[in-house]
């Protein structure tokens, strides 16, 4: 049925038979409409997306189509040939289309191509969301900008000129810097200097003096504000009143008649000036001009007046030297300059002086006033500036500069400044006169040293910097000469990217505010593949073109290109390109592999070799200032390991590790890990890399160097060279248990590593690689090796090394624990010992000595082992044992976080968490995302290891890494400080209790956000945790009881999985007993216990039967607990100090006795 409303055309689906859940699991079918939709949005043209997207959501909900928003596709399945179901898919194709139709016909005509090409709804839906949900927040961004340059106007004439773009036709600017681009906020800025000149214009001299409003000059206080064209025709009087000015009684100058001025004459003006010069328009007919309360403190000062001084304040350039003008034309028509102590001063003429600079460039100043009366004369600071010079004041002196060039320099004289330095290098053009007048003006002329002008400041300072990095770059890629200027280019652009000794920051960042990307940077001068660009493309061709890249584009995100070689029409060779689809090959440089040495290079360079000459180096006599990059720098500096196979060997270290390379290749070559061949065809081998690492014991000292050879794995082809790459590795809970186990039983615990493991495993497919770098088989040198066993780096080594050592365990009577894949276990009648695997590290614990060192032999006939004696470290875990307990502690892991995070030893604090301190979405500042980051990182390694005190914090804390704020900090050095007070605490198991059990508590909506709650459950085996969890719940609680149900859900998981993993200990009483957990809510309790169903809680009915299965099977048992026994209360929320510190011994975490 068809029916019509609002212009809008309704189809009614007829009902479709629903297949069984059986035959088309979930299926959607269609849905009838068959309520009247509502008003049809308007067209979405780009702006407003939120608004526009809920209105749409209305629109179609009302249709009954709004679900096919978000539902995908139903899929036929390829044996599938029910009617009902091939009917079912093509109504929800129907309905689909339908609702992808409604949402296209929303969109505007400029948007309705671009997504014209989406298959679904929902794929139309998702695809506006991301693209305009984005440019919201850019919106957002934008109104702020407005709200900011509301506060900055000081007039209202920015606020029209945003509401009236129009008005930027009529207006005439006038710029002087030839500025190639101008932005906005420089639009506004000179629109409203325009503005005020066209009104000062209008309004004539009078109108300027009341716009003036200066308290000094009608004698009131100099810190009076400025009150800015308060009445039109009217003028401060001398208390501040507004008093009339009488009517002009005097006599035109433009046309000679009386009653007005000839500013505002209607006739056509006479002698007007052929340019317009935007200062000169000002005042150029004006009869009594302001030069602000500064002028009359010039007159009555007595002063050189060859000197020249920078006034801020005053609105002209004034001179009191007729000899100084270079033109002149008098002024008779009795003009004055209006001082600051009502007096005046006659204007005799006006011209221009040219003032000669360092940089040996002339400085014009035009429409300058002759006032033989000033004392000092005026360089008018606003003038400059809206000339385009740049005034920068520091401290007692400023700096003159245009376009970032030096111009010259003055210090404050009298609260004046005056222009007192000027220095350039030691060319002919600035001698003998040029001296003469600087003396004369009582200026320093200071020049640089022979043949040095990058000594001459900012001007020249950067240019030996640029040409030193211009002719590395030449002679490093072997580009030719003409280069230079690219070079030059990205020389430049590089150094912006740069951090300066100063701030610490780079130029880049200082001027955008936010941090360079250092993703897209190239090496200088390397082969690239540039894509052919699309009208250039061809069906039969070369695809890309030979490229060499030299730098950046200037105006987008694409690089340059320098051709190389073409076979593409209208791209010819040695032309330039610009792109961004390339391929870049940094290690081959196309014009460098031109160039072979000669013979008699090549003879020389065997002579350098062969011969040692000791030169005493020359030291530098001037006093360099130490550069600081911060303390990572020099942790860095203190901690790196060699990065290449030529920086090791050649280190002062070097003997150290050319032996850790030595005994690298030895288990190499031992284990016939590869053999030479030639290199089939159309094979491509892979390279290798050389890994260096010193590995440090638990005090610090170095233990030993490490060298490992790594293949390129990232080369290879999934489903060519690998397939399967998963490899299990033991839980940390796992060894938790294992080591509680043996404080009970007081087992035996020894500790080996794998040398090479990855190296042990046998290959499937056939890789080829190159020889590794300073080890090629001589006479073999075009050889290759073919892998016969993996290698680390290659994407399966870890399963395959993994596969290898499960063969052998199995095979030697050895079972795998089936809640773990690397707990392997043996139970003979003479004792048992218990294996744990993490990758090449395992901890073998046994109740007989001989069992030990019967597995020790085993492992070391098949693998290549180092027996490390009795376990004293396990992945940075300390390992204690005493006669009656046996104590895990990360005491200088913690000593590592706190030398890195907290430097400024910010105190010690009772408690992890800040009850006073609430975090939200940081909305203000953000810190650093990578130090919150990478403090969290090593927070949550602490945690999940030894320190179940810290879980709830780091939970917390964990949630705002993608935009940390001040408070989110603020929680970090909490922690922190509870570390520093709690750095001794340690795990300390004992014989007593041999009992598993559990704690489980919840936080109702810990979280006001988004209403949901927190859940912690902690298990204890012979005094002291064993497993432990502190998390957020998926799901809203509607009650406290219901919070509750769900951490108790969560804690049964854990018990059942524990539960398991005791039933393959050897030795451990069979079957194992209900596990207890202890709850502190006894409505959670009765609920769990209950065989009721109500519908009310049909959100956690899945949860409800899961806890029924597991109280009826036996594996756990429920049992109420109060609050302040319950040791899993920290695990939810903060807690006072006498708490935590019961909590904790509850949880065996105790200070360790030394």
């Amino acid at each position: 049925m068809t029916t019509e409303s609002d212009n809008v055309v309704v189809t009614e689906l007829a009902p479709v038979a629903t297949p069984t859940v059986a035959q088309v699991p979930a299926m959607p079918t269609a849905v009838p409409i068959s309520v009247s939709p509502g008003e049809k949005p308007e067209k979405f043209s780009g702006l407003n997306f939120k608004r526009w997207q809920q209105k749409m959501l209305f629109y179609l909900t009302t249709l009954n189509l709004a679900r096919f928003l978000t539902e995908d596709a139903p899929k036929l399945k390829e044996d599938e040939h029910d009617i009902q179901v091939i009917s079912a898919i093509d109504a929800w194709k129907h309905s689909d289309f339908l609702c992808r139709n409604y949402v296209m016909n929303g969109l505007a005509d400029s948007l309705y191509n671009v997504y014209s090409d989406k298959k679904t709804a929902k794929e139309l839906w998702e695809s506006l969301d991301r693209k305009y949900k984005t440019e919201d927040a850019g919106a957002k961004k934008f109104v702020v900008g407005r709200f900011l340059d509301y506060k900055m106007v000081d007039s209202k004439t920015v606020l029209l000129l945003r509401n009236y773009p129009l008005l930027g036709k009529i207006l005439r600017i006038t710029s002087s810097t030839k500025e190639r681009e101008m932005s906005i906020e420089d639009l506004i800025i000179r629109l409203r200097i325009e503005e005020d000149n066209r009104r000062s214009e209008k309004k004539g001299a009078h109108t300027l003096n009341e716009a003036k409003a200066n308290f000094v000059e009608h004698g009131q206080s100099s810190k009076a504000k400025t009150n800015n064209n308060k009445g039109k025709g009217s003028k401060l009087g001398p208390k501040g009143g507004i008093s009339k000015k009488p009517k002009f009684q005097g006599k035109c100058f433009n046309c000679g008649k009386q009653g007005h001025k000839s500013v505002d004459c209607r006739l056509p003006k006479k002698n007007k000036p052929k340019e317009a010069n935007v200062i000169d328009d000002i005042t150029k007919n004006v009869s009594d001009i302001d030069l602000t309360a500064v002028v009359s403190e010039v007159n009555l000062v007595g002063s050189n007046p060859k000197e020249w001084w920078i006034d801020t304040g005053a609105t002209r350039h004034v001179c009191s030297d007729k000899k100084m003008f270079s033109t002149f034309e008098p002024i008779e028509n009795g003009e004055k300059v209006f001082m600051g102590n009502s007096a005046t001063s006659e204007i005799k003429g006006q011209g221009k002086v040219i003032l000669k600079m360092t940089s040996g460039k002339e400085l014009t100043l035009t429409n300058v006033l002759y006032v033989p009366e000033i004392r000092k004369n005026l360089v008018s600071g606003s003038l400059l500036n809206n000339h385009g010079f740049r005034l920068v004041f520091e401290s007692n002196k400023f700096v003159l500069s245009k376009s970032g060039m030096y111009v010259g320099k003055g210090y404050m004289s009298d609260g004046m400044w005056k222009l007192n330095v000027l220095r350039s290098d030691r060319g002919g053009e600035y001698e003998s006169p040029f001296v003469d007048i600087c003396a004369q003006h009582g200026i320093i002329h200071e020049t640089t040293a022979p043949y040095s002008p990058q000594s001459n400041g900012v001007a020249e300072r950067k240019n030996r910097t640029l040409k030193e990095m211009m002719n590395a770059m030449l002679i490093s890629s072997s580009l030719p000469q003409n280069m230079w200027g690219e070079a030059i280019l990205t020389a430049n652009y590089l150094l912006n990217k740069v951090p300066k000794k100063k701030a610490e920051k780079t130029p880049y960042e200082l001027w955008k505010g936010r941090k360079p990307s250092y993703t897209y940077l190239r090496m200088w001068g390397c082969l690239a593949k540039v894509a052919v660009p699309p009208p250039k493309k061809v069906k039969i061709g070369p695809k890309t073109i030979d490229c060499i890249f030299i730098g950046y584009a200037h105006n987008s995100n694409a690089y340059r290109f320098l051709v190389y070689e073409s076979n593409i029409p209208d791209i010819h060779k040695n032309t330039i390109m610009e792109s961004r689809n390339a391929s870049f090959f940094e290690d081959v440089f196309p014009c460098k592999s031109k160039e072979e040495p000669s013979s008699s290079k090549r003879m020389l360079e065997s002579q350098d070799q062969n011969e040692e000459v000791e030169v005493e180096p020359r030291r530098s006599k001037r006093v360099r200032t130490e550069k600081s990059f911060g303390p990572d720098f020099l942790t860095f500096m203190l901690e790196g390991e060699p990065q290449t196979f030529k920086e090791a060997v050649n280190s002062t270290e070097g003997l150290m590790w050319k032996e850790a390379i030595k005994s690298e290749i030895d288990s190499i070559l031992q284990n016939h890990t590869w053999e030479l061949v030639d290199l089939p065809p159309g094979c491509k081998p892979l390279s290798s890399k050389w890994i260096f690492k010193r590995k440090m014991k638990v005090d610090g000292s170095i233990d030993k160097y490490k060298a490992r050879l790594v293949i390129k794995g990232y080369r290879q082809t999934e489903g060519l060279d690998y397939f399967d790459t998963y490899s299990p590795v033991t839980r940390i809970n796992s060894i938790r248990m294992v080591l509680a186990i043996a404080a009970l039983r007081n087992l035996e615990i020894h500790q080996m590593d794998v040398k090479t493991a990855f190296l042990n495993g046998d290959l499937d497919e056939e890789i080829y690689m190159e020889q590794p770098e300073g080890f090629s088989a001589p006479g073999q040198e075009k050889k290759v090796c073919k892998l016969v066993k993996s290698l680390y780096g290659l994407k399966q080594a870890p399963k395959q090394w993994h596969e290898k050592f499960d063969n052998v365990m199995l095979s030697h009577g050895f079972k795998i624990n089936e809640c773990d894949k690397c707990v392997y276990v043996k139970d003979t009648e003479h004792g048992y010992v218990i294996v744990c695997l993490y990758v090449d590290d395992m901890l073998i614990v046994g109740s007989d000595d001989k069992m030990i060192t019967s597995t020790k032999n085993m492992l070391n006939s098949r693998f290549d082992m180092k027996d490390m004696g009795l376990a004293d470290v396990i992945l940075g875990i300390k390992i204690k044992r005493t006669s009656d307990e046996l104590i895990l502690s990360q005491s200088h892991y913690v000593d590592k976080i706190l030398g890195k995070f907290d430097k400024d030893n910010s105190g010690v604090a009772r408690t992890p968490v800040d009850v006073t301190l609430h975090l939200s979405k940081n909305k203000g500042e953000s810190v650093s995302q990578v130090e919150y980051s990478r403090v969290i990182g090593s927070l949550m390694y602490l945690m999940s290891c030894t320190r179940p005190d810290i879980a709830y914090a780091v939970s917390k804390l964990s949630r705002y890494t993608s935009n940390p704020g001040a408070k989110h900090w603020q929680g970090i050095i909490r922690v922190l400080k509870y570390l520093r007070f709690t750095r001794d605490y340690g795990l300390h198991y004992t014989r007593y209790p041999a009992v598993l059990e559990g704690y489980s508590d919840a936080n109702w909506i810990s979280n006001v956000k988004d209403s949901k709650s927190h859940s912690g459950y902690v298990f204890t085996l012979g005094g002291a945790a064993v497993s432990w969890k502190s998390s957020k719940q998926t799901v809203i609680a509607r009650s406290t009881m219901e919070s509750e149900f769900i951490a108790l859900d969560k804690c049964g998981e854990e018990a059942e999985w524990l539960r398991h993993f005791l039933e393959d200990i050897p030795r451990w009483s069979k079957p194992v007993p209900p596990i207890c957990i202890h709850c502190d809510s006894q409505s959670a309790i009765g609920r769990a216990q209950s065989n009721m169903y109500n519908g009310k809680s049909r959100h956690i009915r899945r949860r409800h039967n899961t806890i029924r299965q597991l109280l009826s099977t036996g594996v756990i048992s429920v049992d109420y607990v109060k609050s302040k026994d319950n040791i899993a209360d920290p695990l939810t929320k903060g807690l006072n100090r006498e708490l935590v510190e019961k909590s904790s011994r509850g949880m065996g975490l105790k200070p360790i006795k030394e």
